[in-house]
């Protein structure tokens, strides 16, 4: 396999097309007033539940509301650990819409009356007919297995659901320089991915995001385990360092998602992690091995971690041999009788 034969490697590259419609599929939608509900949930299985932990920490940071992210097959089975008496607003997210575990955690939600639900996917399948409201970004569709521009796509569609119900349109209009933001980082940092990725030197990766960001360092941790199968691993930065750090040498990279408010204390666990011989891969709006140099709110801006991480795995899949677009024993959709 090659790049240009690669539909992972395509659907990285073309991702920010995706991102515009996300955003303006937002725009044109009538969300449900959040305002009105107990709490909102986020749900969805592997890579979409890894994006509800990050829709939920924004959820809540930007609206000072409550929010929680659960598995779809733990608000299936175990929902008394996520409900209450109180109505809820349920956000499920799934690439493909017909995610078993998503579709019945949400048909029993619906049936129990437990509030209105939001779906969001790129997909107009079963899940959909559940919705109150249905958000398809079908320019995130995807042929290969692994999730990126799909996962993108639906971060970007959950940011600007998340800054709508704050009522703060200039945030919203900032996030219209995404898509340029993103091509930009594609063009000048492809390199420096592939050179991290082919590098089989290293065995071992992992990825350190803390408060907005730990959703999507869990989701890039699966990325390189899947498409590379390789030993990685996903951290809060300051947890990194109460055993997990034993495992840094010469053949470890450590992976750092830097914010605004707390870069000091995230830069000096990276670089702790230097003096044991790590190599440290930092990502941040200025002054990092990946600069976004955006200029787009924090808040906003959290889709630029994806793409140059993508990349990295990509072609580390491609260095050992493997098949990007068909993970070891992964295919398109699970099914599950439950």
């Amino acid at each position: 396999m090659n790049m240009e034969t690669s539909h992972t490697y395509n659907e990285i590259r073309s991702q920010t097309q995706a991102w515009g419609q996300a955003i303006e599929k937002i725009r044109a939608v009538a969300l449900p007033d959040a305002m009105k509900t107990e709490q909102v949930i986020f749900t969805g299985c592997g890579s979409t539940y890894y994006l509800s932990l990050a829709a939920a920490a924004l959820y809540q940071e930007l609206t000072g509301r409550s929010a929680r992210a659960v598995p779809g097959g733990e608000l299936l089975l175990n929902p008394q650990i996520a409900l209450t008496d109180q109505k809820s607003l349920l956000v499920a997210i799934s690439r493909s819409g017909t995610t078993t575990e998503t579709v019945k955690a949400v048909e029993k939600f619906k049936s129990e009356k437990r509030g209105e639900v939001v779906v969001i996917s790129n997909n107009d399948e079963m899940l959909s007919r559940f919705a109150d409201v249905n958000i398809v970004i079908d320019k995130g569709q995807e042929e290969s297995v692994a999730q990126t521009r799909s996962f993108a796509s639906m971060y970007v569609a959950v940011t600007a659901a998340c800054v709508r119900m704050t009522g703060c349109a200039d945030l919203l209009n900032e996030m219209n320089k995404l898509p340029e933001a993103g091509e930009r980082l594609i063009q000048k940092y492809e390199a420096f991915a592939r050179s991290i990725g082919e590098n089989l030197a290293f065995d071992r990766f992992y990825f350190l995001g803390s408060g907005i960001r730990h959703g999507l360092a869990c989701e890039v941790n699966l990325k390189m385990k899947e498409m590379t199968l390789t030993h990685s691993e996903a951290f809060h930065f300051l947890e990194f360092r109460h055993g997990p750090m034993s495992m840094v040498s010469r053949s470890a990279v450590v992976v750092g998602m830097l914010s605004d408010a707390n870069r000091m204390h995230e830069a000096k666990v990276l670089a702790e992690m230097r003096t044991l011989n790590g190599t440290v891969v930092s990502l941040g709006e200025s002054d990092a091995d990946v600069v976004f140099d955006s200029g787009i709110p924090e808040s906003a801006r959290g889709v630029l971690y994806l793409p140059v991480l993508q990349l990295m795995a990509f072609y580390r899949s491609l260095k050992k041999s493997l098949n990007p677009d068909r993970p070891t024993n992964l295919t398109a959709v699970v099914k599950l009788d439950l």
